[in-house]
Parts: C-alpha cells; structure tokens; sequence
C-alpha cells in the first residue's frame, strides 16, 4: 500500500509548504478551515506532481479527527502526521484557542496513534511563544487532565488564561501561550507512551512566520515587534524554511529525533540574552 501523509492547517502556510516538501510518492491527505484554500493548495500540489485529497476537519471535535483518520487510512498506510492546525491571539477568544490548539493536538495524537504502526511519526506543530508561559501558570496537573478529563482541563486553561489584566486580547495571548506550551509537554508524553508502539513524536515551535496569522500579530502586538528585532536577521521567518524544516524533521531518516520539541525562531529567545 501507498504511504499516507496527512496535514493538518496545510491549506496555505505553512503546512502547504511543508506538503511541498513530502516525496511525490506519498499521498497528501490535507485539513483545513477554508474550502478555497484547501483547493488552491490541491492545484497547487497536484501541478508538482503530488497526489493530494482535501477535506475539512475541525480537529477540535474528536469525531471530525476520527473521520479524518478513517479517509487517510483507506487510502494507504498512514506514515506521517504534521498537526499545524490552529489559532492565534487576533484570531478567536481564550477557550475557542484552548479547544483548538490543546484539544486539537490531544485529538489528533490519540486518533491517529490508533491508525499508525512502526515507523510512524507525528510531528506536532508548537510556537516559540510556548517558551514565554510563566512558570507559575504551567500546571502539569492540569495537563493531564486532557485525556480523559477535557471539560475540566478546558475550564481550568481558561481560566488560567483569564487571570491575565488587560484586554481581551491579553487574555486571548495568554491563551495561546498556554496552549502551545501545553502541545510542547503533550507532544513529549506522547513520545514515550507511543515508542513502544515504534511511532515517532516530536514538536516543533516556530518563531513569527509570513503568513496572514503572522502579519496578523505583529500588526496587534508590540511584543511580536520585539520578537522580530532580537532575531539573527531582524526579520520573520519565511513559510518554504519552515517547510523544508518540518519535512526533514518529519523524514524516516530523522529516526533518533523524538521526544523534544525543535524550536525554530531565527535565534529570537537566545537575542535576549545579548540584550537584544
């Protein structure tokens, strides 16, 4: 059977780039919010001569991710995993991000764990912002609670995220931040509890990237500012270098990398310290 390679957020962005970069013998199976960029990514795709299926998924509900996995896996052997879906700060409110970037990530990992044997890789997409969570506010308590207690882990991540002052937007960045953070541990749990099972897990956090979630935050936030101007270059990253990242990190020949999260920020959280 074909090997299958399913994308979650790979209508455009990043995801679309990291698809760019998949073998053309492994079948492209592609998620997003919007019917017209899933199409877009397909043309695109197929005329560089990929076999690609789009379909729409809301990985915040189990069932839909389920679904999911039952389409990828009549279509071939599922090998690969690349989970970018999700929300930033400018885009939704504190538990829609939570129930998007944490629930997400749960649903997709436990899904598709069910599906994939040997040689395997999930490769959960993080953020840098990850590394911004305040130590008193991550509670690995309350991230175990995603697996089996998700209505409780929901309120107690919003609820973290709604003590932070300010506007909604704050509240919604705090939010964020606490959900990449928790996709970072959740994603090296899953290393370890799946390795029997010989199935990679890794996550990677990337720093500001060109897309439109991207400009979206820098034009809202003068910390995204800030993030650009401690970077090595004094710019963002592009959608085709984190592609080309992620499919490396992604590649069977990449089979000792797990269990870590590879963060990719253009040097943004080590300019802090030369007083950038």
């Amino acid at each position: 059977m074909a090997n299958v390679c399913v994308i979650t957020g790979g209508g455009s962005g990043m995801g679309l780039e990291t698809a760019r970069n998949i073998d053309k013998d492994v079948i492209l199976v592609l998620t997003g919010r919007t019917a017209a960029k899933l199409e877009n990514a397909k043309s695109i795709l197929e005329s560089e001569g990929h076999e690609v299926h789009v379909t729409s998924c809301d990985v915040s509900a189990r069932k839909d991710v389920h679904e999911l996995c039952l389409l990828a896996s009549n279509l071939g052997t599922i090998k690969t995993v690349i989970h970018a879906a999700g929300l930033s700060p400018a885009m939704a409110d504190p538990k829609t991000i939570i129930m998007v970037n944490a629930v997400g990530t749960k649903n997709v990992n436990m899904e598709f764990y069910k599906y994939m044997n040997d040689g395997g890789v999930i490769v959960d997409i993080a953020s840098s912002s990850a590394y911004e969570a305040p130590a008193a506010l991550v509670k690995h308590q309350i991230y175990e609670e995603a697996e089996y207690e998700e209505e409780k882990f929901i309120k107690h991540m919003t609820g973290e995220a709604n003590l932070i002052p300010g506007s909604d937007y704050n509240k919604s960045g705090m939010a964020y931040v606490m959900s990449k953070n928790f996709v970072v541990w959740y994603a090296q749990k899953c290393a370890h509890e799946y390795a029997a099972k010989g199935i990679r897990v890794v996550s990677v956090s990337p720093g500001l990237i060109e897309t439109d979630m991207g400009t979206r935050e820098v034009e809202q936030a003068d910390f995204a500012k800030q993030m650009i101007e401690r970077t090595c270059a004094h710019r963002m990253g592009k959608p085709e270098e984190l592609g080309f990242a992620i499919a490396s990190i992604a590649d069977e020949r990449n089979g000792y990398l797990c269990g870590i999260d590879v963060l990719i920020d253009g040097g943004a959280s080590t300019g802090k310290k030369f007083g950038k």
